[in-house]
């Protein structure tokens, strides 16, 4: 490998290759990442709020629902911590030792975060296990249920928030944390009607019961987290509308003298990454290869901004050009 350096090419070994004329400086064609860490704030200032309004409710009516449901919400500040470091280590240019950058930084949080919901799902199951042996009655269930309420409405407005821009900006940081705090507005709706069935009925373990079913629903949403983060690593592709519309694309692009294969994807946090075969005629020059690449990848960037994109031209008159096609 070899870098630039000067008027010099430069290998590893710092051993002069060859001289060449200084080239202009130029700009990169990529934009730079966004930083998406504001987002990762508001999770934090939503987390904390309803940290205290969900405690607030359960040491007004001692409910172990109402535990279960704060404590789920302490994962939520967690997980908020984590995918603020993932947000900012995701953005870092690429270096040496990382030369494709760092954005699958982002599914280490959606990792990390589905772990800590194993945690509270089995501290939640343990709770309503004992609360169901030994009911308790629950006290001032109407105040309870009110601060709940205000909690989980602030839980869905944020979740909204990070849903819809992760999806946007295709962060798989913000949708973990997004379904994550939709998931906790759909708990304590459950715990909320669990409430007030032992507040109607005066049956305490109706409260435990409910509490149990919070746990499997938090343990079901971090095996999907695990889950997918999991095969993000392991350079999953494009979705498949992505990668139609990239053959739709190409095909719209291909002649008689010029065609596509081998055309890969995968993506990494924000990043996406293209690579493919150009083949074109043996007669060309190098510059005329280069040219017509160049300019497919100015208007695949105009419809991909986030792309990266990466070309091999191969003679389209050579069968070793063909070895590849089923890459």
């Amino acid at each position: 490998m070899t870098v630039l350096f000067g008027e010099y090419r430069w290998g590893w070994d710092n051993a002069r290759v060859t001289t060449i004329p200084d080239i202009p400086a130029v700009t990169s064609r990529h934009r730079p990442p966004e930083d998406l860490s504001r987002f990762a704030w508001l999770s934090i200032a939503a987390a904390i709020a309803t940290i205290l309004l969900k405690t607030l409710a359960w040491h007004i009516t001692g409910s172990v629902g109402l535990l279960s449901d704060a404590a789920e919400s302490l994962v939520n500040l967690v997980a908020a911590i984590i995918a603020l470091v993932a947000l900012k280590v995701s953005i870092r240019p690429p270096d040496m030792n990382h030369q494709f950058g760092h954005s699958k930084a982002e599914y280490f949080s959606a990792g990390a975060e589905g772990m800590m919901i194993f945690i509270a799902a089995a501290v939640i199951v343990y709770s309503a296990v004992e609360r169901f042996l030994y009911p308790r009655p629950i006290a001032d269930a109407g105040v309870g249920l009110l601060v709940s309420v205000l909690a989980s409405v602030i839980n869905g407005a944020v979740a909204w928030v990070l849903l819809r821009n992760g999806r946007k900006r295709r962060s798989m940081t913000l949708i973990a944390d997004g379904k994550h705090l939709l998931t906790d507005v759909w708990t304590s709706l459950g715990v909320l009607v669990g409430v007030g069935l032992v507040w109607l009925t005066g049956w305490q373990r109706l409260d435990p019961i409910v509490a149990f079913a919070v746990g499997i629903n938090i343990l079901v949403t971090g095996a999907k987290l695990v889950r997918q983060s999991g095969t993000a690593l392991l350079d999953v592709s494009l979705p498949e509308e992505d990668n139609a519309a990239i053959r739709d694309f190409l095909a719209a692009h291909s002649n008689d003298h010029l065609t596509f294969h081998a055309v890969r994807t995968r993506e990494a946090g924000y990043r996406q990454f293209l690579e493919f075969h150009m083949l074109v005629p043996g007669s060309w020059t190098v510059k005329q290869g280069h040219d017509v690449m160049e300019d497919l990848i100015d208007e695949i960037l105009e419809e991909w901004p986030e792309m990266r994109v990466s070309g091999h031209l191969e003679p389209i008159e050579d069968p070793r050009s063909y070895e590849d096609i089923d890459v």
